[in-house]
């Protein structure tokens, strides 16, 4: 079998679904496999995959044993040569694996690879591609003033080599997962990526970014970045201070220290966002169900106007709110129109192939929305 695809989910059904509708589309070609683990969810995620996608490999854990131990738990059972760590909350392009598989065959001693991921508004994510965090790299980072955290040397498009890759897609061959052991498990949540990426350069691979393919990551779904999420991170930072580099008394004042600036940084941000709002001059729907117009409309109780692809050819539209028919526009042209269209203004919405519900983001720093009709 040339791929597995593994995805981690707790408790964004919504959000898996379209995930897995996605996947689904980008593997029609490839021999693959999907594999969903799913570490005890309180929502209805696992009879979503059971009542929707009988094909895909369902493991259900009775307890939320974290990222590591369940994805060093799922990789024990996958078949394939190459294997993709894969977020619930991202929804890929029909050529992704395509590509990207390509791309790894001809990367001589390949560790993993990375490619470009975009928030709900078609916004560039720079934790793509990342350099190594050193203590002093981290600390100026978490303090708002580091410019060496990611990897500035190559462009958002470009292809190259990096250091540290984001745990929301990873692709890489199986025998590499195991040479290094996979995730540590001393990892619960966060951290765990940095620490996979680091071992895998320190085993004598290359990590690589590809920015010539996109996949759509609504940052932070599963996570709210609040104060709590600063604590558990700066932790996990601590295991991998104490696991590769020499730490000292100082270091860990100042990266405390660190934290406490990073978390009246962000009351004050929070506070600023409080008086932030959306004001989309209209709704276009991307379609040409006439039956899916009038539902939305109902819904979402304003007028909606259907128009063609052809409407981002003839002008430049902005503070307007797209809701894109997955069974109308490819997941890859509506990736083409959110990157070129990010920054204007607007807010994006999906509604994947056949479902009830669409699901899209305001701000890139909020979590995706889900509306269902």
């Amino acid at each position: 079998m040339r791929l597995s695809v593994i995805i981690l989910n707790y408790n964004v059904r919504y959000f898996l679904q379209q995930c897995i509708l996605s996947v689904k589309r980008a593997i029609n070609s490839i021999h693959a496999e999907i594999i969903v683990i799913d570490n005890n969810s309180e929502d209805d995620s696992c009879d979503m995959v059971k009542n929707n996608f009988p094909e895909v490999i369902l493991i259900e854990n009775k307890e939320n044993v974290g990222f590591s131990k369940a994805y060093n738990q799922t990789v024990k059972d996958a078949k394939g040569e190459y294997i993709c760590i894969l977020n619930p909350d991202t929804a890929v392009a029909e050529d992704t694996f395509i590509k990207s598989l390509h791309y790894a065959d001809s990367i001589k001693n390949l560790g993993a690879l990375s490619i470009y991921l975009m928030d709900g508004t078609g916004a560039f994510l720079p934790e793509s591609k990342r350099n190594l965090p050193t203590p002093k790299v981290s600390l100026l980072k978490l303090m708002g003033i580091g410019k060496n955290y990611y990897a500035n040397h190559l462009a958002d498009e470009d292809n190259g080599e990096i250091d540290i890759l984001v745990g929301a897609f990873m692709l890489l061959k199986r025998s590499v997962y195991n040479k290094v052991e996979g995730f540590d498990e001393d990892y619960f949540m966060y951290g765990e990526d940095i620490d996979f990426s680091y071992k895998i350069t320190k085993a004598g691979y290359k990590n690589n970014y590809m920015g010539s393919i996109e996949i759509l990551h609504y940052k932070g779904e599963s996570t709210k970045k609040d104060g709590a999420y600063l604590d558990r991170f700066y932790g996990s930072m601590r295991i991998f201070y104490k696991k590769h580099f020499k730490t000292n008394v100082f270091l860990n004042a100042s990266v405390i220290a660190g934290v406490f600036i990073a978390k009246i940084m962000r009351r004050i941000s929070e506070n600023k966002k409080e008086n932030y709002s959306i004001n989309t001059k209209i709704t276009y729907l991307l379609t040409e169900n006439l039956t899916l117009l009038k539902k939305l409309s109902n819904k979402l109780d304003k007028e909606i106007k259907t128009t063609s692809k052809t409407i981002f050819s003839d002008k430049t539209l902005t503070n307007c709110q797209f809701i894109f028919d997955v069974d109308y526009m490819s997941y890859t042209q509506i990736f083409k129109v959110m990157k070129k269209h990010s920054n204007l203004g607007n807010t994006y919405y999906i509604r994947p192939s056949g479902c009830n519900f669409i699901l899209g983001s305001d701000r890139s720093d909020q979590k995706g929305n889900v509306i269902v009709f």
